[in-house]
């Protein structure tokens, strides 16, 4: 199956951490690769290194927010991250070690030209039986939502950011 996690609300990342948590639950083995994160310590981090790391693995292939304010890497720089994070996805779909793949932020990533639709559909098609793929981001494409089995659409009506209130630990990250 491949689920579509995408909209302008929070949750998306969300939404797939929770099914990798039911998945850890009947011991299925996840593989989260995160396409714009940074190696900034998360959350989901310190509970997959302590409590899940027998069912779960996470690469971080991103290395920050692009074109946000902070971000003092190139575009090349983050394109290259981006490039690398798809050899990886590749990579684990063949080793077939898993049973869901998560590619976190790889719509956002295709939303600011660090990897093309092509080959996010690309890779769409390359899952196996037996392997399910859940890509979450910002500004899923016609062509994703019509590859996908299952797309939900995160639509933000009110958030504290709105209110330029800072983002809250174990709640935003």
């Amino acid at each position: 199956m491949i689920i579509t996690y995408t909209g302008n609300g929070k949750g998306k990342t969300s939404a797939a951490l929770g099914t990798v948590l039911r998945a850890a639950g009947y011991h299925l083995n996840s593989c989260i690769i995160q396409f714009i994160k940074d190696g900034s310590q998360y959350g989901e981090h310190h509970a997959i290194n302590h409590h899940l790391n027998n069912f779960v693995e996470v690469y971080q292939g991103g290395i920050g927010f692009y074109k946000l304010p902070g971000d003092e890497h190139s575009e090349a720089d983050h394109k290259k991250a981006a490039s690398e994070a798809v050899k990886f996805t590749y990579k684990q779909i063949e080793s077939k070690k898993y049973d869901i793949i998560v590619l976190d932020e790889i719509l956002t990533a295709q939303m600011v030209d660090l990897v093309t639709e092509e080959e996010v559909l690309k890779i769409m098609g390359s899952i196996p039986d037996g392997i399910h793929l859940i890509v979450t981001g910002r500004g899923a494409s016609d062509a994703i939502i019509e590859k996908s089995d299952l797309v939900t659409e995160m639509k933000e009506i009110k958030h504290p950011f709105q209110k330029n209130e800072p983002a809250v630990e174990g709640i935003d990250f």
